[in-house]
């Protein structure tokens, strides 16, 4: 496993990263990066914590909302990521809902 130092919102991360997954990594790193300095530059959020969670949610509804991939060859079934988004929602209450 290759070892990546990456940035988001200005922070230093070392992240692992399997062989041959780097360009996966960075492009999903450039989105965490950009949904998070997109909620800090809005200025209605300033905790790094709060931003995160938001960012994650955010991100989480945007795959929701594409159509689902087919079943695995392996069997195994798809996330069911609105399912997911709800349970979220529900854990954090009214505060800092996505929805």
């Amino acid at each position: 496993m290759k070892q990546l130092e990456v940035t988001i919102m200005g922070q230093s991360y070392i992240l692992g990263c399997p062989d041959g997954g780097e360009r996966a990594l960075l492009e999903a790193v450039g989105n965490v990066d950009q949904e998070m300095c997109a909620i800090r530059d809005a200025g209605k959020v300033k905790a790094r914590e709060r931003i995160a969670v938001l960012a994650a949610l955010n991100l989480a509804y945007a795959l929701a909302e594409r159509p689902a991939p087919a079943p695995a060859a392996d069997g195994g079934r798809p996330v069911d990521v609105k399912a997911l988004v709800a349970r979220i929602d529900e854990a954090l209450g009214h505060d800092g809902q996505l929805l």
